[in-house]
């Protein structure tokens, strides 16, 4: 058990945490909940012993073992994903041979009687036990399926994690902490970067983990599906709750109205006390009585009423201008990088004012899809807009489309028109832009902020089509839920590319599924399309279970067991040369991808120190280039992956 007792955090006279004291069990599934700045990643800091408090201790029993994945952190790129993966059992090799020493030492011994002994015989049970429990004996296959869990293929294992992106790595680290095996996790936003696939699997490994959770997130369905117990932090206390998040939301609105009904109560008091001891303050008589009730008033522990958002901020996307039946439309849309295809002779419609999910492992074609319909990707077979469809996008890398140098009002002010210019400072607050940052140049906003900024941007631009490539990345629950139901109220047509199927539930109608380079349509919400998956992999693996399997020594040999091997044969010789043909050609274009991805990789380097010591004209003429230096290597990533994997056919 983990005991936080008396913690206090002070930044420059400002107090975050007071005096906060609570247990942490060994099986506890607890969710840190609370607005953006009430402290939960601090919290997590201070637990993992990365952060120290004002006051106050955190007590972690001996031996406890942390495993600590914060929202960001720095990557070596030295290694493969499965070397860095295997990093996780350093510590079991290190008992491995101490283990062996002490047996060693075990059988010189002679000591049976001595209490030395008994404690020495104790102490190895106990490693023997923990060896035992972090799977000495299968490590590389427990590496193998986590890996495969959190979204990796077998081919991707010898790669360099550093041919992967941020998000990628992101689960290579948190891949090394499951493998871990520790006492407990500490996981700050863990579902950020994972698809719907992984997320389900990190959901069932951690109900089913032995050891203690606590969590962040702002994925409602993950925290239900994990948590049964979540902590608030609100005005640097705590309230504890024995209950997954959207039994905490009820809960949390009845201590509020209670509280309310208080605090109410209490005014009156008070209110009444005064007015008596205004109306008798000079009279004799009473003089007992009202100094009576001035100590009374003295006394009295005020009531504060906790500060809950309860601002029922309304956004509405601007009416959607007409257009034809039809919004979009595909027939035998076919896409490939190089000789790996993504996609192949696909047909598809969208009907004006439908809300549709494109959903599907990451690298099945979701994103590429959204470009192609934007007319940024060349492709075979045609996709047509509706007439009078006008598009409004956002992309993963929208926000470096903002102009560096506006502020972030002026980004949004620009665009609003009408009555909603008399709002621009709520909107910005529901995406957590307040105070001093609306002033702020978008130059100096982080990644995740610039990203909040351009979806402001979106919810105000008058279209009929919205495109939308993960739009809850680096939102809060509260900036999902405004958006979600902008989204819903929007009278045009909606595309939406994301794993959150939280945000996605209630939203659309049909489910688009990217998988084996088709898109399958499925009616229906998004959990009606999970359940439907579910029961075809089922179907799946008990028509796999039906495939009876070869007898070992038995003596007696099918003849088509003879003739396969024979047929094999003749096929590898008959196409040898052509398989090496292709093989060389894959290689060939591997070497030139990489020699691209390492000029482009330069390029955007000193295009970056220019633009650390130029002038504003300037700048924006390098941002231009940097921009699209960045585009262009994004696309020689996916070429290179898409040779890697032809490549790699030929080499099995």
């Amino acid at each position: 058990m983990i005991s936080i007792n008396g913690l206090t955090v002070e930044f420059g006279g400002f107090r975050l945490f007071e005096n906060i004291t609570y247990n942490i069990n060994p099986k506890d599934r607890l969710g840190l909940a609370g607005k953006n700045g009430a402290g939960k990643s601090t919290m997590l800091k201070i637990i993992a012993g990365v952060q120290l408090p004002s006051s106050g201790s955190v007590n972690i029993p001996k031996g406890y073992r942390i495993g600590y994945l914060p929202q960001h952190m720095n990557h070596e790129n030295t290694r493969t994903v499965f070397e860095e993966a295997e990093l996780a059992y350093a510590e079991l090799k290190q008992m491995q041979a101490e283990l062996e020493e002490m047996n060693n030492e075990l059988s010189q011994r002679t000591d049976y009687e001595s209490e030395e002994y008994m404690d020495f015989l104790s102490e190895l049970t106990d490693k023997t036990e923990r060896l035992s429990y972090m799977g000495a004996d299968n490590y590389k296959a427990q590496i193998e399926t986590t890996l495969k869990g959190l979204g990796f293929e077998r081919s991707d294992f010898n790669r360099n994690t550093g041919e992967f992106s941020g998000g990628w790595r992101m689960r290579i680290e948190l891949a090394k902490i499951l493998l871990s095996r520790p006492d407990i996790f500490l996981l700050d936003e863990p579902t950020n970067h994972l698809d719907i696939e992984s997320i389900q699997w990190l959901e069932d490994f951690l109900k089913d983990y032995n050891g203690a959770v606590v969590v962040i997130s702002h994925d409602k369905a993950f925290l239900d599906h994990v948590t049964n117990r979540t902590i608030e932090i609100v005005l640097g206390k705590i309230y504890d709750y024995k209950a997954n998040y959207s039994k905490y939301l009820v809960l949390r609105q009845e201590r509020f109205e209670q509280q309310m009904n208080a605090y109410k109560n209490q005014q009156k008091m008070i209110e009444d006390t005064e007015k008596f001891i205004e109306r008798f303050r000079y009279k004799a008589t009473k003089s007992v009585q009202v100094q009576s009730r001035i100590k009374q008033l003295d006394k009295i522990e005020r009531i504060e009423v906790d500060e809950f958002d309860t601002s029922s901020l309304h956004i509405k996307f601007p009416p959607a201008p007409h257009s034809g039946v039809i919004s979009v439309k595909g027939k035998n849309v076919t896409k490939a990088f190089g000789d790996h295809v993504v996609l192949e002779n696909v047909d598809f419609e969208v009907a004006r004012g439908e809300k549709i999910a494109f959903v599907g492992r990451n690298g099945e074609g979701k994103t590429t899809m959204a470009r192609m319909i934007m007319h940024e990707l060349d492709h075979k077979g045609e996709i047509v807009l509706g007439h009078g469809v006008k598009i409004g996008y956002f992309a993963q890398n929208q926000a470096d489309k903002l102009n560096p140098e506006d502020t972030v009002f002026d980004t949004v002010d620009k665009v609003a028109v009408g009555e909603i210019r008399t709002k621009i400072r709520d909107i910005l607050g529901a995406f957590m832009f307040s105070g001093e940052d609306i002033d702020k140049k978008v130059s100096v906003l982080s990644g995740g902020e610039k990203t909040r900024l351009a979806m402001v941007r979106l919810l105000l631009e008058p279209v009929n089509l919205l495109v939308l490539d993960e739009p809850t990345n680096h939102l809060d629950i509260r900036s999902k839920e405004i958006l979600k139901q902008a989204i819903k109220e929007f009278d045009g047509t909606a595309i939406v590319v994301s794993h959150d199927r939280e945000f996605l539930d209630g939203l659309v109608s049909k489910v688009y599924e990217f998988r084996d380079k088709k898109m399958k349509e499925h009616l229906g919400g998004i959990y009606e399309f999970l359940n439907e998956r579910k029961l075809e992999n089922l179907k799946e693996l008990e028509q796999r279970q039906k495939t009876p399997a070869p007898k070992k020594d038995s003596g007696i040999v099918s003849q088509n067991a003879h003739e396969e091997p024979a047929v094999k044969s003749k096929i590898s010789y008959e196409e040898q040369r052509e398989i090496n043909k292709k093989r060389n050609k894959a290689e060939k274009a591997v070497k030139e991808s990489e020699l691209k991805i390492e000029q482009l990789e330069n390029l955007i380097m000193e295009l970056e120190e220019q633009m650390n010591c130029s002038s504003n004209d300037k700048v924006m003429e390098l941002a231009k280039k940097h921009e699209q230096a960045n585009w262009d290597l994004g696309l020689e990533m996916e070429k290179w992956e898409a040779a890697q994997q032809e490549l790699e056919k030929y080499n099995k």
